[in-house]
């Protein structure tokens, strides 16, 4: 008789090969890094496409230790089933990558759904609960059965998630029960995620959630012993973040804890885990104290300690002047890499002193220190603010030296130009009709702080003049930059242009409405010596070396000339497989609602209401610093952008300088603060057209409405559509506008200091306080001005996710392209005379921080992107704004491509 084999009920996963999760199996790793939420680099590679590249962050995972893959795609900008189906194929045809498990990993199911059809072997769904209530979960959990998933379980009911012992065990109890007697899992498949919370917050109720957490997996573990513990390992040391050291010592300790007390797998950075017996003696009791909530002085104590740790580092790196005994040579390359202005008068004139010619020092010292810089920036191991602030050392060392270049200058008629003698010349300007020049002065400082001379015309430059000042300096390369939609047919125009004068210099585009695609398929095929698009200011140093090397020009223009007929035939294509519905039946498939049901509010305020300095210490406190980070070309969230592996340092000095700087903005009132804000009865005509009464009379608002072909069911959008017909009630609709004074003369200031660096905060500063200011406003608004929702109470935290009712879209954004219906609302309320906010020939707002749009109240109302419209619904467009076919085809141009 041959043996039987008892097949013992642990938990079996698999990818490529087999992971059986024993008793004796310890902890197992589940690599959190193929997150978009999590790693900025993966995030980055997902949203530009670049799915095979974003494969090496699974990959590096693997190679760490990682045992199970998390794969999250939850990002408000993609489309999360889509991306997570094309990287989980991807995914299975690397067999070092597939050969391990996957967990599933995102709080919407239909995402996790899309994956589970993808995966080969077993996988892991993350998660599900009951939130939604217990039919919701079953639902769910028949669905993740059916494809043989294991399932992670949250602690988290209708009410909530669980923060104490008891929810946690009562919760996990009742899941499980409903999963092994109803639905019908093996125990074995069932994964329980207790909650793990920060500690050490300062806040009381807190102090204990790790004990909680730790108590719970042993109750777990003896009530229901087959199922699985696991957690988000970094959400216990939150709460000292941008500290790493004392995040890893945290990490290690509970999960020292955590695992003997059965925790069996949790969700860590595989390559940032520090040996429990290896953490210092007093950083190692110090998180014992925290995590075990053995005394009550514990957080003060571990806070303590890490600001400890952190001020000695400062204090260190303050009392360091070992470098002052260098030769000065050294001592300028030195303090141009850590951007360090105190010495640099003195240092610039011994050297000027030491070097036959003052501009030796340039050419010599000055240019090798920034040769440095420009080397550790490309190669990713200093980041733009320490740039900028390596060109404020750089210009002020060029200040003290300039009177004296000047001063040879007179005596020797022959000399060249002061600053970078020889040095290829680079002319930039914001076209004609544009004031926002962020982007190109940051740009301009990169290229400068890499040995290039920058010749900066500013905004609002016409053609003419930057064509005849680039031969007449003898540019070597031409820089163009735009912000809003009109600018992009002044670029083609400049294009033309340079080709009509037989110029040779390459051009440059950039600016936030440009593109690679808009670049390749309009403004390149207008000139035939070079166009280029820059993405960031990162890039621009490599493409115009490139352009500037003789021998490698030629081969990189043709790689250029490549790659743009690549995108001009991809965006032929799309446009032919683009299929548009006949405008008169996307007017039929609007998006319909209970109008009979519905109660307008009429506003508070009659007609229009005018704020003059408005407290900014108010205003201060709605700034979203993500954009913030973001202009500085540190993406990712905050704060999470404070903690990053790559950033995180360097963005934490930012966030502190800029923190600095708005008090000081605040407490000196650097800048004024005015808004006006207007309500009118309105009501739509049941198409794309609405009409409001003011007391001059009607005033028609035009709108565009989506073309695209759509799935059965799905409306095509337009701003119209939340707004009442006249056939039903009397709606309303308001607008507002609103600017930020005074960032100019600080602006001035810090250019005649020679302050790169904080020019540039001051001027992002400036745009965060204008969006901080509109934010504010609409909360106000809709609480009291209009007061639809008075009772509304919104973390800011909330409001920068839009959780409010109603929406404020402004034109020349996707929903509303047309930048002409702002010459109405600039009517409507008065925008210039009010606040004195200009539009300039292509309606830019100046001041550059200025922003206006519309109030729209219905509780339905949304963003939307316009996308391509078609002929049809352009000739209709054009009669209804009473302007040539011609006309409207420019302003809407971006919609008709």
């Amino acid at each position: 008789m041959s043996e039987i084999t008892i097949i013992k009920p642990y938990l079996k996963l698999s990818g490529l090969e087999p992971l059986t999760i024993r008793p004796e199996s310890n902890f197992v790793n589940v690599g959190e890094r193929t997150n978009v939420t999590g790693s900025k680099k993966f995030a980055r590679l997902v949203r530009e496409n670049k799915y095979e590249e974003a494969l090496s962050v699974a990959r590096q995972q693997v190679e760490n230790g990682a045992q199970i893959l998390d794969v999250n795609m939850d990002d408000a900008l993609l489309d999360g089933v889509k991306a997570m189906t094309i990287f989980l194929n991807l995914l299975q045809a690397e067999p070092d990558i597939a050969k391990i498990p996957v967990m599933i990993d995102s709080s919407k199911f239909e995402i996790i759904e899309a994956g589970l059809k993808c995966v080969q072997g077993k996988c892991i769904v993350n998660s599900i609960s009951m939130k939604e209530g217990v039919e919701k979960f079953k639902e769910q959990a028949f669905i993740c059965q059916a494809y043989g998933a294991a399932v992670v379980v949250m602690a988290f009911d209708e009410q909530g998630q669980a923060d104490t012992l008891e929810r946690r065990v009562t919760i996990c109890e009742k899941a499980y029960d409903i999963l092994v007697n109803e639905v019908g899992f093996d125990p074995q498949d069932i994964i329980f995620d207790p909650n793990i919370f920060a500690i050490a917050t300062g806040i009381e109720e807190h102090n204990n959630y790790a004990v909680d957490f730790i108590e719970a997996t042993k109750i777990i573990k003896q009530k229901m012993p087959l199922a699985k513990i696991s957690g988000g390992v970094s959400n216990v040391s939150f709460s000292f973040r941008g500290n790493d050291h004392v995040r890893e010592a945290i990490h290690a300790v509970f999960l020292y804890h955590a695992i003997k007390a059965g925790m069996d797998m949790g969700i860590v950075n595989a390559g940032q885990l520090v040996v429990y017996d290896q953490i210092e003696p007093q950083l190692k009791e110090l998180c014992e104290d925290v995590i075990l909530n053995k005394r009550p002085d514990a957080t003060e104590r571990l806070v303590a300690f890490a600001e400890k740790v952190k001020g000695k580092g400062k204090e260190e790196e303050k009392k360091d002047e070992a470098w002052r005994n260098a030769s000065v040579e050294e001592r300028l390359k030195h303090a141009l890499v850590n951007g360090i202005t105190d010495y640099i008068d003195a240092d610039t004139e011994e050297a000027r002193q030491k070097y036959p010619k003052p501009l030796d020092v340039i050419e010599g010292p000055l240019m090798a220190g920034m040769d440095v810089v420009g080397d550790l920036f490309g190669s990713g191991k200093m980041f733009l603010p320490q740039v900028v602030k390596s060109a404020r050392v750089m210009k002020k060392s060029v200040a003290v030296l300039t009177p004296y270049i000047e001063k040879e200058k007179e005596e020797k008629a022959a000399r060249g130009e002061i600053s970078l003698s020889g040095a290829p010349k680079i002319l930039m300007a914001t076209v004609k009709g544009d004031v926002h020049d962020i982007g190109k002065n940051i740009v301009g400082v990169v290229l400068g702080c890499n040995g290039y001379d920058v010749v900066d015309l500013g905004v609002m430059v016409p053609a003419d003049k930057i064509l005849e000042t680039a031969q007449k300096e003898a540019a070597d390369v031409i820089g163009l930059s735009g912000l809003i939609t009109p600018s992009l047919d002044e670029m083609v125009h400049i294009a033309k242009e340079m080709k009509r004068r037989n110029m040779k210099q390459p051009l440059l585009i950039g600016g936030a409405t440009t593109s690679r695609t808009h670049t390749a398929v309009k403004i390149a095929p207008e000139y035939d010596n070079g166009v280029v698009h820059v993405l960031d200011a990162s890039r621009s140093v490599t493409v115009v070396s490139n352009l500037l090397n003789k021998e490698g020009k030629e081969n990189f223009l043709k790689q250029s000339a490549k790659e743009y007929e690549t995108l001009r035939q991809q965006f032929a294509n799309k446009q032919k497989h683009k299929v548009l519905i006949p405008y008169e039946e996307a007017v039929v498939t609007k998006e319909y609602f209970d109008w009979k049901n519905y109660q307008p509010t009429k506003p508070a305020v009659d007609g229009t209401k005018v704020f003059k300095d408005f407290d900014l210490g108010t205003i201060a406190r709605y700034i979203d610093w993500g954009p913030f980070f973001i202009g500085w070309e540190m993406p990712g969230r905050f704060p999470d952008v404070l903690s990053d592996k790559i950033f995180g340092t360097e963005a934490t000095r930012l966030y502190n300088d800029a923190q600095n700087m708005v008090k000081q903005i605040v407490n000196e009132n650097w800048f004024s603060a005015s808004g006006v804000i207007g309500f009118w009865p309105a009501n739509s005509n049941n198409k794309d057209t609405i009409t409001l009464q003011t007391k001059e009379g009607e005033v028609k608002l035009e709108s565009l409405r989506q073309q695209l072909k759509k799935a059965v069911g799905q409306p095509s959008f337009s701003l119209a559509d939340f707004v009442a017909p006249g056939s039903f009630k009397q709606d309303y609709m308001g607008a507002f506008a609103v600017t930020i004074h005074g960032a100019r003369k600080w602006i001035d200031k810090f250019i005649a200091e020679h302050d790169e660096y904080n020019k540039i905060l001051v001027q992002i500063l400036a745009d965060r306080f204008v969006e901080a200011f509109a934010e504010c406003l609409h909360e106000q608004t809709r609480k009291e001005h209009w007061g639809y929702e008075k009772n509304e109470t919104l973390t800011n935290e909330e409001l920068i996710k839009e959780q409010y009712k109603g929406i404020r879209p402004a034109p020349g954004y996707p929903a509303c392209p047309d930048h002409t219906e702002k010459i109405k609302l600039f009517s409507l309320l008065n925008v210039t005379e009010n606040i004195g906010i200009e539009l300039t020939e292509s309606l830019a707002m100046d001041p550059p921080a200025s922003v206006c749009g519309w109030y729209i109240a219905h509780p339905q109302s949304h963003y939307f992107g316009l996308g391509k419209i078609g002929k049809d619904q352009l000739q209709d467009y054009a009669e209804r704004k009473g302007m040539s076919l011609e006309e409207a085809e420019r302003w809407l141009r971006p919609a008709l491509e």
